[in-house]
């Protein structure tokens, strides 16, 4: 009998190394170092469904003779999930969403393949036949074009998707699989790279588009080895905070398409809702005026976004006086009430200052930092700004309004939620002629100060 093969692998990193040792000298982990078996004597290739096209001998071509003409992709039937993918899902392609566990990867990717008209096959390694239909109702009663299946073997998978034919494959999730032909347990990182290559094999020998799910660990970052993520064609991140309704889907990697766009969902007791306009959403709905209030034109990916911040400036109780920030960096935070104190002459060392972002998001877009000064005078000076204002600028240390980066969008969309003036930097370049929105150029921080106050 041929001796089975074996072989040690980083548990963190995914380093591969001959014999045992204590450390591993790629990532510097201690004690993550593992034997694993990788290959039995014998093995077989999956037999390549029929639909597969015959095989042809790969052939260098001039540079100026390769086609490029658009390759036609597949409508999901999610204008959120189109858009991040680039327009679509293109044929053979391979697609990884991951996110934090309950965030809702098996609910998207199940109503997605509920309202697809191309026939799709959903692999779940991790919930019952029986669980899927009750998670299926509640989104949509009636699908005639998904089938659920319950199989963690590969090898039993492509028999299945061989007999069926599927048009889009669904894995829910690659660490649950396992292969005959690796010895080691499911979800380990011989495991999850054998089953992938089997993956990539199917999918571009029959331009079967596949999706697959994900774990992550606590930091954040997809289990396994990064070579998964080198490995597939798009990375898609699924992220949001449990205790808030909203959810956010971006592209970490995506080789048919940018990864600057993403698609904005809300969680519902019927499944996910498509965000079209979330502007309407982050900006609350007010009676009266409220001091500490402003809204800032921001960017998420390509899309503009109008967000609401506010602001609370009290007495500290305590010797110390606190600085507290949600969905800000609470150092930038630091930085602008120092510009504040000693560009603008208030005295805020002495006094508490609160900061949140509404609806539960994180911002890093600097253009915030103008509507983050503007909440924090309205609310130490008591005085609300009319709620028809806006802001998109980002602020010096020496006090002065620096310019951002596509403000003519965050204009347009400003204009066409109703505002009527929006504060910029007068150093920013604006061919916008004929708006409805008045535009207030500013060059440093006295002038937003003497405006507001």
């Amino acid at each position: 009998m041929a001796k089975v093969k074996t072989t040690f692998f980083c548990q963190n990193c995914g380093s591969q190394y001959a014999k045992w040792q204590g450390q591993c000298t790629s990532c510097k982990a201690w004690n993550t170092i593992a034997e694993e078996v990788i290959q039995k004597p014998e093995k077989s290739d999956w037999k390549t469904p029929t639909k597969a096209t015959s095989k042809r001998v790969s052939k260098p071509l001039l540079i100026n003779d390769i086609d490029t003409s658009q390759e036609a992709r597949l409508n999901m039937q999610d204008d959120e999930f189109n858009r991040v993918l680039g327009g679509g899902m293109v044929h053979g392609s391979l697609t990884l969403l991951g996110g934090e566990p309950g965030i809702g990867k098996s609910t998207l990717l199940l109503q997605i393949a509920l309202n697809l008209k191309y026939k799709t096959l959903y692999v779940s390694g991790e919930e019952s036949q029986k669980q899927i239909k009750m998670r299926a109702e509640r989104i949509q009663p009636n699908s005639n074009n998904c089938y659920i299946l319950t199989e963690t073997k590969t090898q039993n998978i492509f028999k299945q998707i061989e007999a069926l034919e599927p048009d889009i494959v669904v894995i829910d999730s690659i660490q649950t699989l396992h292969s005959d032909y690796i010895e080691s347990s499911a979800g380990s990182i011989s495991q999850i790279k054998e089953c992938t290559t089997e993956l990539i094999k199917f999918a571009k020998e029959t331009a079967t588009p596949v999706l697959l799910i994900g774990h992550i660990t606590k930091d954040g970052h997809i289990a396994g080895p990064k070579i998964l993520e080198h490995m597939v064609d798009t990375v898609l991140q699924f992220e949001g905070d449990r205790n808030h309704v909203f959810r956010i889907l971006r592209a970490n990697k995506n080789r048919f398409g940018s990864t600057n766009e993403l698609g904005i969902y809300e969680m519902q007791g019927s499944g996910l809702r498509e965000v079209s306009n979330p502007s309407e959403i982050l900006i609350s709905e007010k009676d009266e005026e409220l001091s500490g209030n402003a809204v800032a034109a921001t960017l998420e990916g390509l899309r503009p976004l109008m967000i609401e911040v506010q602001a609370l400036v009290s007495t500290a109780v305590y010797g110390t006086p606190q600085r507290s920030a949600t969905g800000f960096n609470a150092k930038r935070l630091n930085m602008l009430l120092a510009v504040l104190e000693k560009r603008a002459g208030f005295r805020l060392g002495a006094k508490d200052v609160f900061l949140n972002i509404t609806g539960g998001i994180t911002v890093d877009d600097p253009a915030i930092d103008l509507a983050v000064v503007a909440a924090i005078l309205s609310s130490n000076e008591d005085v609300a700004l009319q709620s028809d204002y806006c802001f998109a600028a980002e602020v010096g240390l020496s006090g002065e309004i620096r310019p951002v980066q596509r403000v003519e969008q965050r204009i347009l969309e400003a204009e066409k939620l109703g505002f009527s003036t929006i504060f910029v930097s007068k150093y920013n370049k604006i061919a916008l002629k004929n708006t409805g929105i008045k535009i207030q150029l500013i060059s440093k921080i006295e002038d937003v100060v003497s405006f507001l106050v």
